[in-house]
């Protein structure tokens, strides 16, 4: 797969949420120790559970979208890479955090977990 260039990206959660300049995705597992004497001092592990959560942000233009909604409702969130490779999933909306100055652009960033299964990009 070739290089993808970040300005294609968007994120949507049924439609794409105007302003967003930027998202970061975690996808986490847990590692369980299941150390023992048999182990002769060399740590062994299972793997427990896995989630994701993330944030994305950009500019007040597309708050509306997020902010009008039910925050206890999970909405289905996609953060695209390009038109073709997006991560899907069903998440909430735990943060909302809006920053202005008298010199800048008013923005906001929103926190975000997933509260089912994550779809990664295939490719």
């Amino acid at each position: 797969m070739a290089h993808l260039a970040g300005k294609a990206g968007y994120v949507s959660t049924g439609s794409a949420v105007s302003g967003i300049k930027s998202w970061s995705v975690d996808y986490v597992s847990d590692a369980l120790e299941t150390t023992d004497f048999a182990d002769a001092g060399v740590k062994s592990y299972i793997v427990g559970g896995s989630g994701w959560s993330g944030t994305f942000e950009g500019y007040k233009e597309g708050a509306e979208q997020i902010l009008t909604a039910d925050a206890a409702s999970p909405v289905t969130l996609k953060l695209y890479e390009d038109a073709t490779y997006y991560w899907t999933g069903s998440a909430i909306i735990t943060g909302v955090h809006s920053s202005a100055s008298h010199d800048g652009v008013v923005s906001v960033s929103y926190d975000f977990v997933g509260i089912a299964g994550l779809t990664v990009p295939a490719g």
